[in-house]
């Protein structure tokens, strides 16, 4: 796992992670304390930086960006190496930096490393707790929270494919996003060899509340 998560940082920012028995500085926490005391912080403290505030869009916003970056570690390792590192919410570590978005620290990596096809259990359930969470304190619908994820998800395929020909990142995906799978029914995907994938989704990240946010490429608001 070491040498794929080498490799894979090479693909871009959002699918490198640093790894190791020490963490890389000050400050990273089990990403269960995130999605527990902190949460409150964390979601403030996006809402600070997108001009938001600390409410609904922010919340959102903070659960698609976590979203996209374990689902970036996962593809990124399945379509590398063929099998995924364990990403619960006990096994990532995590830090906000005082600029930048979130930093993501793998202790163990190889420790529990799972098959491809447990990836979507694995990262839905992570985020599983932090939808619970993000519901009760700050009313984020489950559609909005399943568009995110399923938006993050294909975010990560449309970049790795660029960069990494073949591997199982589109089948995965396309698995994920079918009619009775785990993100079934959250938009309209699909892909085409050569010319890549494209996604509309059925709901709103609500970004477009940001002051000068404007709509997201894959919204359904585009398309109404």
């Amino acid at each position: 796992m070491d040498d794929v998560l080498r490799r894979l940082a090479a693909v871009g920012p959002f699918f490198t992670v640093p790894y190791g028995k020490e963490p890389p500085g000050d400050g990273f926490r089990p990403l269960g304390e995130l999605y527990g005391e902190r949460l409150q912080q964390y979601v403030a403290e996006v809402g600070r930086r997108i001009g938001s505030g600390a409410g609904r869009v922010a919340a959102s916003t903070a659960q698609f960006g976590i979203a996209s970056r374990l689902w970036s570690l996962g593809l990124g390792c399945a379509a590398l190496g063929g099998r995924v590192p364990d990403l619960g919410v006990d096994r990532v570590w995590w830090r906000l930096p005082a600029a930048g978005s979130l930093e993501l620290w793998l202790p163990d990596p190889g420790r529990g490393a799972l098959p491809v096809e447990e990836l979507g259990e694995n990262v839905l359930g992570n985020l599983a707790v932090l939808g619970a969470d993000l519901r009760a304190r700050y009313a984020v619908s489950p559609k909005v929270l399943r568009g995110n994820a399923a938006s993050g998800l294909v975010g990560a395929v449309r970049v790795l494919i660029d960069r990494v020909p073949g591997g199982p990142a589109v089948s995965v995906a396309a698995q994920l996003l079918a009619e009775g799978g785990p993100l079934g029914g959250t938009g309209t995907f699909l892909h085409e060899e050569g010319l890549g994938v494209a996604f509309v989704r059925r709901s709103c990240c609500l970004y477009y509340q940001v002051p000068g946010g404007g709509l997201c490429g894959d919204c359904v608001l585009r398309t109404r």
